[in-house]
């Protein structure tokens, strides 16, 4: 369901202050240079909101379950850049022989390539949620013709596949520009980002990546894997099939449950 844009405080200081400088220029074409300066500047400070996936500058932005959730002791678990056949039946059934729920953030090309998981995700009880339709390095440099495009087609892709059009979105990397919010709430989608990240497309060694996620985790975290993408131990395992299981055991001994982001679409 689309929902109503509201522009963050950062947006709505960033048209008064353009609007400020260019009625100052007229008055005074003499301060031109400050002028400049400043919106040079402005346009710095809005870039590395959008590059830094943690911000909230240019938007609501998921960083953690809400607190409902963490009093019921549940932790928000993650994967993105799938599906993936070489990996992702194998995320499922551990997370089934857990019993732990998980929201997977499909890129909308690969999941038509393969349906199958899809309904495999959403068989085993857990969400599919939208991560772009091509996962473009580039996603965060695009125009609102372009954003629109990666998401929408990837929404309608998703949304027949799994039964149930995403409610939640990831931008590739986290990185994203102030058009995007604009283009999430015209599809009624939530930016989500992470509480810790695992690194584990990049991180060969398993108890490093284990060691990141389970350091000081505690009750309404939002965790961050991928069974896309994933990196590959010594022996060739996809490093997230060696952390999985020790993350899972680390939930189970400090009584945390491991829930998808379904538990929260309606916050």
């Amino acid at each position: 369901m689309a929902e109503r844009w509201a522009p963050s405080l950062a947006i709505r200081g960033s048209v008064a202050l353009h609007a400020a400088a260019a009625l100052g220029v007229i008055a005074m074409p003499a301060v031109w240079p400050w002028g400049i300066a400043a919106v040079a500047g402005n346009h710095l400070l809005l870039t590395a909101a959008g590059l830094w996936p943690r911000s909230t500058l240019l938007g609501p932005n998921l960083r953690r379950m809400p607190e409902r959730n963490a009093r019921l002791g549940q932790v928000g678990l993650c994967f993105d850049d799938g599906p993936d056949p070489a990996v992702t039946p194998a995320v499922l059934d551990l997370l089934d022989s857990y019993g732990a729920k998980a929201s997977f953030f499909c890129i909308g090309e690969r999941a038509s390539r393969h349906p199958g998981l899809v309904r495999d995700i959403v068989a085993g009880g857990h969400t599919v949620e939208n991560h772009t339709w091509r996962h473009s390095p580039a996603f965060s440099t695009f125009g609102v013709r372009a954003l629109r495009r990666e998401v929408t087609k990837s929404q309608q892709v998703i949304g027949e596949l799994s039964g149930r059009r995403p409610r939640f979105f990831k931008a590739p990397a986290g990185l994203r520009n102030p058009l995007l919010e604009p283009v999430l709430c015209r599809e009624g989608l939530r930016l989500t980002t992470w509480t810790r990240r695992g690194f584990d497309t990049v991180w060969r060694s398993p108890a490093a990546v284990a060691g990141r996620l389970t350091r000081g985790l505690a009750a309404g975290d939002l965790l961050m894997l991928h069974d896309g993408s994933a990196a590959r131990t010594a022996e060739g395992v996809p490093v997230v099939l060696a952390v999985l299981p020790v993350l899972l055991e680390a939930l189970a001994e400090r009584g945390l449950t491991a829930v998808s982001l379904e538990a929260v679409a309606d916050d």
